[in-house]
């Protein structure tokens, strides 16, 4: 992390190689934060807005960083914050496609540690498959909270199926399969 590096910038960049973004461009500003424009897998543009504060993230900085989406022609944004949010600014969020990254997200790899699991978001293909070879609806798997921090790190949605890779000392590797619940 160099001098100049703020965490959110940090954890920006934790969660673009963690979910597979490819960094288009990074915009530095010093009063109102910094963003990065980036590429989902799927090629949509998504944009990483940064805000640095330790006070509270309200409606006004939201609608700040709606402004910032309009002016990008992107449609998702990621907030990274390490404010506490209002109420009214986690409802505004959800109306307008912002996910939130949480203060508590932390600002290193959570995969790289031995006891942390590999997790994986199912595609369509594979959900299909998995719920018709163990003939279940996805509510009948295990839950997992959308605000897990791994299910968090690879952006996982409330919905989606995630697949966690355990390493086993008896059978190598140990595959289980969670549903993703709202937090």
């Amino acid at each position: 992390m160099s001098a100049e590096e703020t965490v959110e910038e940090r954890k920006a960049q934790i969660l673009i190689g963690l979910r597979g973004y490819k960094l288009v461009g990074k915009k530095k500003k010093q009063k109102e934060g910094s963003s990065f424009r980036v590429k989902t897998a799927e090629g949509k543009k998504l944009l990483i807005y940064c805000w640095p504060t330790q006070g509270t993230v309200g409606v006004q900085i939201m609608n700040q960083v709606t402004k910032v989406m309009k002016d990008e022609a992107v449609e998702r944004c990621v907030l990274v914050t390490s404010g506490r949010l209002t109420q009214a600014a986690k409802l505004n969020a959800r109306r307008r496609t912002i996910e939130i990254i949480p203060r508590i997200f932390p600002s290193f790899n959570i995969f790289s540690h031995v006891l942390v699991p590999r997790h994986e978001v199912l595609a369509s293909e594979e959900r299909e498959k998995l719920l018709n070879e163990y003939r279940v609806q996805p509510y009948q798997l295990p839950r997992i909270r959308a605000t897990d921090p791994g299910a968090k790190a690879i952006g996982a949605k409330p919905g989606d199926i995630v697949r966690i890779i355990r390493d086993s000392p008896t059978a190598g590797k140990y595959i289980s399969y969670r549903y993703v619940v709202e937090g």
